[in-house]
Order: C-alpha cells, then structure tokens, then sequence
C-alpha cells in the first residue's frame, strides 16, 4: 500500500502541532528539574495557562496577548511551587499533586464565572495565524497546517540547549541540580537559581497550555489539557533531561497522536479506541523500558538546607 506525499506531509503536519504544546511544557519541565526541583504541576500549569489565553484572546481579539498573559498565569503558578518546594521546603511531588488539582478547578471556575455558568469558554474568533495555508505557500506544503508556536517551541529548545551548555548561568543550573552545597560554596545562590527556574517551568507550561487553545483548539474546554501535561514530563524521562532530547521525545509522541488522526480517517480499519489510547501505551511503554536508563540531577527533589554538605 503507497503512501501519498499529501499524506505524509498531513502527516508532518499534525505531528508538529500537536508535539508543540508539550514542547513548551518539557522545556519547562527541563529547566525545572535541572536545577534540583521536581515539577510534575506541568499539567496544571497548562490547563491554567489554556484558560488564561483562550479567555483573553476571546475577550481581547487578539491572540498574543492571550498567549502572553497564559505564560504569566502558569508563571504565577510556578511561583507558588517554587515557595512551597523551595522556601517552605515542602515535599515537591505533593506541591505539583496540589497544582494539578488547583489548575483545572481554577480554570473551571473561572470559566463558570466569566461564561455564564459554562464549563468551557466560547470560540476564540482570532487564532495564532498559520505558517501555511491560504496565505502560504502554494501546493501540497498547505497540508503541513503548521503555525507560528511551532516555530516559538522551536526556538525555545535551541535557546535552552544554548543557556545550558554554552552559558555560565546554565552551568550554575546544573550545578545547583547537582550538588547544591558544592554550588553555594562557589557563591551561587542556590535559592535564587531555584527560584528562576521554577518559575520559567510555569510560563513555558502555561504558553503550552495556550499553544493548545490558541492555535489547535479554538476554545477552552475541560479537556483541552488531557494528559499533555503528563506525556511532556515522559518526554523529559526519555530525553535524559535535556533540551534537545526533550524536544525529540515530544515528536515522538506527536506522532503518535497525529497516526490517531491519520489512522481514524477511514482509510484504515483500526477500532478508534486503540487509535485513542495510542499516545498513552506509548507513555507508559517508554517509561517502563527507559525511566531505569535515565538519570536524573543528583539533587532532583531534595530541598535544600543552607549550610548542608548534600
């Protein structure tokens, strides 16, 4: 059976819009976890994020701005994790527990209070404009339907994997991941660098979550964020956490997703429950067979205690 070009490019194009909010997501998850705190909130952070951007795209007419408040919202939330993980020393998973359950809630009910009641806001009129398409180039490239996030979530990885192995502040982020009482005594604030990253995890989650709403999905809804979240923080598992591996990943399970669409188009007879599930047999498949290859930052979840020798 032949394989059109039409298909492959369709093909090309739904992996990359749909890899791109979890693009966002585990870079943030990366920067994160890089510096020593585990933030499995991404989920929260980008459903918090989708409703911010939707909300004020809708309201706004224009999806920028919508875009720019959704990474301030997730921001905010990536501060609050990092008081409670960072200042308050509390335990890290049980904080991201917390901003999966207050992300979605928040977002519901803000969504109850500014639509009437409704549980998902109405359609957003402007969306992110598209790279391809009426306006594009001419030809079969129309069918790549890729728009300008996705050229953000790729400039986002490169600046990432640059900060990382090419700056001195990326090396303190390592260094701070790795053994942070090491990192203080060569007079970085350990705190401070933490502070950072965690907040940057927040707005890169929550310009994910807005990816979703504003380019994808033209509205908020429910579940606009359904396990994205949680597949970015795979990502980063099978990127060994780094950027460039994150952003491999996150193609990876794009792709599984966009064969749900390919596959579900009638031309093959795959029952769409399986189509369905694909991308989360994949996550779990991944993590079973790679999460005991990777390591992870020495100090990845462990608070940090001035003045201690961990």
């Amino acid at each position: 059976m032949s394989i059109s070009s039409d298909t492959l490019l369709l093909l090309l194009g739904i992996t990359l819009m749909y890899s791109t909010p979890m693009v966002f997501a585990a870079q943030g998850s990366v920067i994160s976890e890089v510096s020593g705190v585990v933030n499995i909130g991404i989920e929260g952070m980008m459903t918090i994020g989708a409703f911010t951007g939707a909300a004020v795209g809708y309201f706004s007419g224009n999806p920028w701005l919508g875009f720019i408040c959704a990474g301030l919202a997730g921001a905010v939330f990536g501060l609050a994790h990092a008081f409670a993980s960072v200042t308050c020393k509390a335990d890290q998973t049980v904080c991201g527990i917390a901003m999966n359950l207050i992300g979605p809630g928040l977002a519901l009910f803000l969504s109850r209070v500014f639509f009437d009641g409704a549980t998902q806001t109405l359609p957003v009129v402007n969306k992110i404009p598209k790279l391809f398409g009426s306006r594009g180039l001419p030809g079969t490239l129309n069918n790549l339907n890729v728009d300008v996030t996705t050229v953000l979530a790729l400039l986002v990885s490169i600046v990432m994997w640059y900060i990382f192995y090419r700056t001195t502040w990326g090396l303190h982020i390592r260094a701070v991941g790795e053994h942070p009482a090491a990192a203080d005594t060569l007079g970085i604030n350990v705190y401070k660098v933490r502070y950072v990253c965690v907040i940057i995890s927040g707005m890169l989650a929550g310009l994910g979550g807005a990816a979703m709403t504003l380019a994808i999905v033209p509205q908020f809804m429910p579940t606009a964020i359904s396990g994205q979240g949680f597949i970015a923080i795979a990502a980063v598992i099978f990127g060994k956490w780094t950027p460039h591996g994150g952003y491999l990943a996150c193609l990876l399970f794009g792709f599984a997703q966009a064969l749900t669409v390919v596959l579900g188009g009638g031309r093959f007879a795959v029952p769409s429950e399986i189509l369905a599930m694909l991308p989360y047999i994949l996550t779990v498949l991944i993590l079973i067979l790679f999460v005991g290859r990777a390591s992870a930052p020495k100090a990845n979840g462990v608070p940090y205690n001035k003045g201690s020798r961990v």
